[in-house]
């Protein structure tokens, strides 16, 4: 009889990281769900996780599982549709492998992701960067190795597992300058670069000495920062500044905001909208659409785009207006 431990190890080792190729990042975020679970389920019957069998995983508990995320643990909406996701993994992997449990994955395939309105988006504007980039300290044995990350967030719109990820290699700076971006879906994309953070990223890799191999931005003890250590470093140089928000409330900065800052840049000094998807790496373009209900600039200048005629004189071959068109009222009221 296969044990539980035997069917995970396969789920993850084979099934994850041999035959969906997913990044440890991916793969860190199943274990973590997986985690959660399997804790859940050792709780609801009693014993422990080590004594767990294929049987006590039922749709039931998947779905108690869930409930607990938002109830017990006050979860968001969004954390429990993830948790979800992963488990809708998990159970599709348990039926091609374990027919005794079709229908039990059946039953979880079949749970519904809640619905949930997006989160704001939330961005610096113009000025706030510049303030940004004025307060940065000039002196000190990390003053160049920030200024030169938040210049190449803001340059390229990274994630910040991606600008975790950079070597000394991703970067070019004898030819065209840019970076080479390793993102979702083990994609590489490359990225221009400004010349102000081609410069900071030479003055950079020449305290480096060359070693091409060696993480581009690293802690005080010489360790590839984590986008946990960047995170950490925009919090503290970004304590004095509020993204803009449609609430108009205070929210602290993350490096995402700066994913968002460029996009909106982007976005308002009239670049094509696939260009921008191409430059942060979207899949899907309805992903980079959402930008374009972000700013009220660009609303306004649409509507100063399409401004009424302001001449009183009728045209040499006027129009029936869709108000005089009675078959077209008729019909519209029948609706």
């Amino acid at each position: 009889m296969i044990g539980m431990g035997q069917v995970l190890f396969a789920f993850f080792e084979d099934y994850l990281k041999t035959q969906k190729g997913l990044r440890p990042g991916s793969v860190r975020s199943y274990r973590d769900t997986m985690k959660l679970f399997l804790a859940y389920v050792a709780a609801s019957c009693r014993r422990p996780i080590t004594r767990l069998q294929m049987a006590d995983l039922s749709a039931q508990r998947v779905r108690d599982f869930l409930n607990a995320m938002e109830v017990v643990r006050g979860n968001r909406v969004s954390t429990r549709n993830q948790r979800l996701a992963a488990l809708h993994t998990f159970y599709r992997y348990l039926a091609l492998g374990h027919p005794e449990m079709l229908a039990e994955a059946q039953q979880v395939e079949a749970t519904p992701v809640k619905r949930t309105a997006p989160p704001h988006t939330l961005f610096l504007e113009h000025d706030q960067i510049e303030a940004l980039f004025r307060s940065l300290p000039r002196n000190g044995n990390l003053a160049l190795r920030d200024r030169a990350l938040f210049m190449v967030l803001y340059n390229t719109g990274a994630r910040a597992q991606e600008v975790a990820d950079l070597r000394v290699e991703d970067v070019d700076l004898d030819g065209p300058v840019r970076v080479r971006l390793h993102g979702k879906g083990d994609k590489w994309r490359s990225c221009p670069l400004w010349p102000e953070t081609a410069d900071l990223l030479k003055k950079l890799t020449t305290e480096i000495r060359g070693n091409q191999a060696a993480p581009l931005f690293m802690s005080r003890q010489k360790r590839p920062l984590t986008r946990f250590g960047i995170y950490k470093i925009v919090k503290r140089h970004t304590s004095n500044l509020s993204p803009t928000t449609p609430d108009k409330r205070r929210r602290s900065i993350s490096p995402h905001v700066f994913r968002h800052s460029t996009a909106v840049g982007l976005l308002e000094q009239g670049v094509d909208i696939n260009v921008i998807r191409a430059w942060l790496g979207h899949v899907s373009l309805e992903t980079t659409n959402r930008y374009v209900e972000i700013t009220l600039r660009a609303k306004q200048a649409a509507v100063a785009a399409c401004l009424p005629p302001t001449g009183t004189s009728e045209s040499p071959h006027p129009t029936k207006g869709w108000r005089d068109d009675q078959e077209l009222m008729k019909w519209l009221n029948s609706l």
